[in-house]
């Protein structure tokens, strides 16, 4: 007798090569085919008429075959002409087929197909359809439940998960699957055995439309189950990291007083309230791992400066990682004003540094002379060794993979306390999905003295009005941006679009000093332009989007980007966010190719109407999903069963309720759930 927990090997006919397709997509054992759910269904229950049969749709219909031919195109066809009673055709063609299968299908006989119906030349047609040749006494196509199909991977075909599925549900059908939900207050949901029932074989009665759009009560009640099981691994990755040992931080001012009386500014009400969340994390005796997330421009650098004072004050060192080195060697300048003032020492180490001056930098941070370090993955390197590592801080952290983060932890005696930041805004469904591990503090409000950015879109015909633009811009002492971009992943073709279009403005702009910086120059040319755009010393930036995070050049007060269309809301807005960091109105032009598809018409739309970053992130997390907006860290929300967290957010309140009492029940019954959805392993997590 078989049992759910059996590995797949088990099963007659699953060799090596099958077990290792599946286990590449979280199936080992017989209980996760269970779990393996359909993503469409065909309705094999009835047959149709040819009179009903509607282009497009699948049907099931049973024919009288009156002919075969077998026609020499350029690709060799077999054409099967069928009729009913009423003397209505529907033809059959088959691209791939042999000569067995054209003896088999003979005149007079009694056929049953099924497939998508097609409008060919002489009328209706089905292409290689699923049949069974009746009069031959062959199985009939007819099920008594609707048929699922399954999401499929390299070398598995339907007719094989599908057997397999089935011995799963015949094994249940004997056995018990252990329902976490049964005895939880409030729940009214089916148990776990009716919906995976119902979902792997739905009946007639059952509501085909609800099904098709994810809201009945049998997926429902999945869905909640898998979310739920995320949030438990990752509350119990965060209760295992608050059970290290991290170093308490006796909370001081004098170093932040004297910071904040010569910063020329006052913290916002915003930016004070996440000083104070952090303070206080720091203050405790396990590890702090909290997200700071605030809008471009809202001023999280200065709040992050304002934690790195406790760590010097307390005698430990913090490091700064950034994803690019133009970034990091911001992130240096603006720390060292603030910083070296208060005689703070600082460290830089980038990838780029000849062996003198990283030599230089090593023995500044392993003696402990360097309290702050700010740098690039060069601070992942094994050479590089902490004095006294007691603060973690990474900016744009879904740039970086979690096993990045663990190993800079690792650099520590203690574990560290660790600030993660990114200035793409988290939809609140998202943090409270993907980010469960995570402390969150969100700076909600912009310093005083910004202004709106203007966001206007412009056909790519009407470059003469941007060029017009651009000198009344420069006239008044200000700079531009020009980003290129392409739809192609190639940093080589976006730097030949950035080529041409600066060969361009040259020509139409001589009177400005016009200069390109793209992703193919190598780091000390893209500093060393950055450096002198940031001084006044260009007036025309032409960038591909490599300028897109972090860069801070105040008299930057207009935006050009091309193909706009071709970006995502995110993208656009972070690159928006380059311009607005002064006091002067900033403008930000999106170029695009008519005619736009809805999509993008809508993406154009949201920028024009809002700054907000929030708002423009829950749209962006309803456009294109979550993938996109966590980056390298939490894939497994983007790859998850059943569950999509844009189109089940409204399940949530439903996934908090049981989750807290879930949490009630002893560890190895939580971790029984979890990996009953999540067969990746997570424990790396633990330590980050």
């Amino acid at each position: 007798m078989q049992h759910l927990s059996d590995p797949i090997i088990s099963l007659n006919g699953l060799g090596p090569k099958a077990q290792e397709r599946l286990n590449a997509i979280g199936i080992y054992a017989l209980e996760h085919f269970l779990f393996h759910l359909p993503n469409r269904y065909q309705d094999k229950t009835k047959f149709t008429t040819l009179s009903t049969a509607q282009v497009g749709s699948e049907i099931l219909i049973e024919l009288t075959i009156d002919r075969i031919e077998e026609v020499a195109t350029r690709q060799r066809q077999l054409l099967c002409y069928l009729s009913d009673d009423n003397n209505r055709t529907l033809l059959l063609r088959f691209f791939h087929f042999n000569q067995h299968q054209k003896q088999q299908l003979t005149r007079g006989e009694l056929i049953q197909c099924f497939g998508e119906v097609k409008i060919g030349r002489d009328g209706l047609e089905i292409h290689h359809p699923e049949y069974r040749l009746i009069s031959k006494g062959q199985p009939t196509l007819i099920e008594k439940t609707l048929s699922p199909v399954y999401p499929l991977t390299g070398g598995i075909h339907q007719p094989q998960i599908k057997k397999w599925i089935n011995i799963a549900l015949e094994t249940l059908q004997k056995s018990d699957l252990f329902d976490y939900f049964e005895n939880l207050s409030k729940n009214s949901m089916p148990t776990l055995k009716q919906a995976l029932h119902t979902l792997h074989h739905p009946k007639i009665d059952d509501n085909i439309d609800q099904i098709a759009n994810f809201r009945h009560i049998s997926q429902q009640r999945l869905i909640i189950e898998e979310l739920c099981a995320q949030k438990l691994s990752l509350l119990m990755l965060k209760n295992e990291r608050k059970q290290a040992i991290s170093n308490i931080f006796n909370i001081s001012k004098v170093l932040p007083d004297q910071l904040s009386a010569n910063l020329g500014f006052k913290l916002t009400a915003a930016q004070q309230r996440c000083v104070d969340e952090i303070n206080t994390d720091l203050s405790l005796d396990h590890p702090m791992l909290r997200l700071l997330q605030g809008d471009v421009g809202s001023g999280k650098t200065i709040v992050a400066v304002f934690a790195c004072l406790q760590a010097a004050e307390n005698g430990f060192q913090a490091a700064i990682m950034a994803p690019t080195e133009i970034l990091a060697n911001q992130h240096y300048h603006g720390f060292r004003d603030y910083l070296e003032p208060l005689g703070i020492q600082i460290a830089f180490l980038t990838g780029s540094q000849n062996a003198q001056q990283r030599s230089e930098q090593l023995a500044l941070i392993i003696s402990g002379s360097a309290q702050v370090v700010i740098g690039t993955h060069a601070l992942f390197q094994k050479s590089v060794q902490f004095n006294k590592l007691g603060l973690v801080i990474i900016d744009e952290q879904h740039k970086f993979g979690v096993h990045q983060r663990l190993s800079l932890a690792q650099k520590a005696h203690n574990t560290p306390h660790q600030l993660v930041m990114t200035a793409t805004p988290i939809p609140r469904s998202l943090t409270m999905s993907a980010y469960a591990d995570l402390d969150s503090s969100i700076i909600d409000e912009l310093p005083p003295g910004r202004s709106p950015i203007q966001t206007i879109a412009l056909a790519n015909n009407k470059k003469d009005k941007v060029l017009d633009k651009i000198r009344q811009v420069c006239k008044e002492n200000n700079q531009v941006y020009w980003v290129c971009t392409l739809i192609e992943e190639s940093e080589v073709l976006r730097a030949q679009a950035a080529t041409t279009t600066h060969l361009y403005l040259e020509e139409n702009l001589p009177d400005l000093n016009v200069v390109l910086i793209h992703g193919k120059m190598n780091k000390q040319e893209k500093n060393d332009i950055m450096l002198r755009f940031s001084t006044g010393d260009i007036n025309v930036l032409v960038a591909t989007t490599v300028i897109e995070v972090g860069v801070n050049v105040p008299n930057a007060s207009l935006m050009v980007i091309e193909n706009s269309e071709r970006l995502g809301l995110a993208q656009l807005h972070q690159l928006r966010g380059r311009v607005g960091r002064g006091s002067d109105a900033s403008i930000c032009i999106l170029m695009y190719q008519p005619p736009l598809s809805s999509n993008a018409i809508e993406r154009l739309d949201i920028l024009r109407q809002t700054n907000d970053g929030f708002k423009i992130a829950n749209k962006d997390l309803e456009l294109r999903g979550p993938g996109e907006i966590l980056g390298t860290q939490q894939t497994g929300i983007a790859d998850m069963k059943i569950a999509n967290i844009v189109r089940d957010g409204y399940l949530l309140k439903q996934v908090n309720y049981y989750a807290e009492q879930l949490l009630q029940n002893d560890e190895k019954n939580q971790q029984a759930l979890i990996n009953r959805w999540i067969t990746h392993d997570k424990s790396q997590y633990a330590n980050t």
